[in-house]
């Protein structure tokens, strides 16, 4: 029995991939698929990775100068090249330590901190992207599967008038002017529901290139998203986000570079050995002068302060855009919302009723045939014009939820 479980289990583990592809397949799930395949994110995690290993060294020190050498070599005359013969030749091996202040380590390290929230949310804004795109792939691919159904009951439709027609022209009650045009009704029918497969099979593989599975069946979206406010949508944006860390760098490297007016000291031990003398010790120091800091330290502080206010003309920029966006949206679905209910209201139920009232007449032999037709007809179309309604409501719903950077992304 065991290795027949054993075999049962590896079976099942070889054929997860599949029973996954074939189990119906959630927004939520899909969002999850998206985010981990996703190479873009890897990407922008790796950067987010550098950036907190440079973050580490940022205060640090620069490495000691191992200093060798030999001093006073005669170069001519009988102990040319003799390090032992003359007494001022000293062999010396020495070392130096540029030296930082506390104030420009801390800047350093201010300007590398700023870098990394800057990946971090350039991380983010990546992993919010994947999710956008998935999510509306996986609007349309349900859509387009809904009007799917829509276009094969037409094609199901036509196709029974003209079975009917037929039927009238075989007892001399039709013509075969109304079987000739419900041979071409029928044929639109078919052709429209071999386009709109077609548009389903390209809104699939869209989905199926951020997930990496193609379900057979999709569950419906959820009807209601919660909506962000004006605020929290523009605060939130991924262009407006990574504006504050530019600007926040920025900041940071003119304060870094504004450091760098006060010159960096380097402090020099050496250690001389001289044949047949006493050796000797070397204490010194090497301070650079700024001879000229109002056309060099000054100017390259004012040219980092000229990038900072570059940096904030864009973010505001960016929130003027993102307050548009924001505004734009939600009209939009405001406005989508309220045509759905009016349509809804004023269209798909008052067609709904109308072919149940031809089907009741024709069922009691007071209506015509031609009548349900066209009752059923104009209900299946008021129909697909419904879906198309609640298809650009749900995308646009979509982006006003999963463009920003949320709670979710965040972690």
């Amino acid at each position: 029995m065991a290795p027949l479980s054993l075999r049962a289990a590896l079976l099942v583990v070889a054929l997860l991939p599949y029973l996954a592809a074939a189990a119906p397949l959630s927004l939520q799930n899909a969002l999850q698929l998206a985010a981990q395949r996703s190479e873009t994110t890897r990407a922008a995690r790796a950067g987010l990775s550098s950036a907190k290993e440079a973050a580490h060294a940022a205060a640090q020190l620069p490495d000691p100068t191992l200093r060798v050498g030999i001093d006073n070599l005669p170069a001519t005359g009988p102990d040319r090249f003799h390090t032992a013969r003359e007494p001022m030749t000293m062999k010396r091996i020495g070392i130096s330590q540029e030296w930082l202040s506390a104030d420009k380590r801390a800047a350093r390290q201010a300007a590398a901190d700023a870098s990394v929230g800057r990946e971090t949310v350039q991380a983010q804004a990546a992993l919010a992207e994947t999710r956008l795109q998935t999510a509306l792939a996986y609007v349309e691919a349900f859509y387009a599967g809904e009007a799917l159904k829509l276009a094969t009951l037409m094609e199901r439709h036509a196709h029974e008038e003209l079975e009917a027609s037929r039927a009238r022209l075989s007892s001399a009650a039709g013509s075969s002017q109304d079987v000739l045009a419900l041979t071409g009704a029928r044929g639109v029918s078919e052709d429209d529901a071999a386009e709109i497969r077609q548009q389903q099979n390209a809104a699939r593989v869209a989905l199926q290139r951020w997930t990496g599975v193609q379900p057979d069946e999709l569950v419906p979206p959820a009807g209601t998203v919660a909506l962000p406010s004006e605020e929290a949508y523009v605060a939130a944006h991924p262009a407006v986000a990574a504006m504050q860390r530019d600007v926040e760098v920025a900041a940071q490297a003119a304060a870094v570079t504004a450091s760098n007016r006060k010159p960096n000291w380097t402090w020099e031990l050496a250690y001389g050995q001289r044949t047949g003398y006493a050796d000797m010790v070397s204490v010194g120091v090497s301070i650079p002068l700024p001879v000229a800091p109002g056309d060099r330290q000054d100017r390259d502080t004012a040219a980092k302060l000229a990038l900072a206010g570059k940096a904030e003309a864009e973010l505001a920029e960016a929130m003027r855009a993102a307050t548009a966006e924001y505004k734009s949206l939600i009209g939009d679905a405001q406005r989508l919302q309220q045509r759905i209910d009016r349509y809804r209201a004023g269209v798909v139920v008052t067609a709904g009723q109308r072919a149940a009232a031809a089907t009741a007449a024709y069922r009691s032999n007071q209506g015509d045939l031609a009548a349900l037709f066209q009752a059923r007809h104009a209900e299946v179309e008021a129909q697909r014009k419904l879906l198309a309604l609640q298809r650009d409501l749900a995308k646009t719903q979509v982006q006003l939820a999963f463009r920003p950077i949320n709670a979710e992304v965040a972690q």
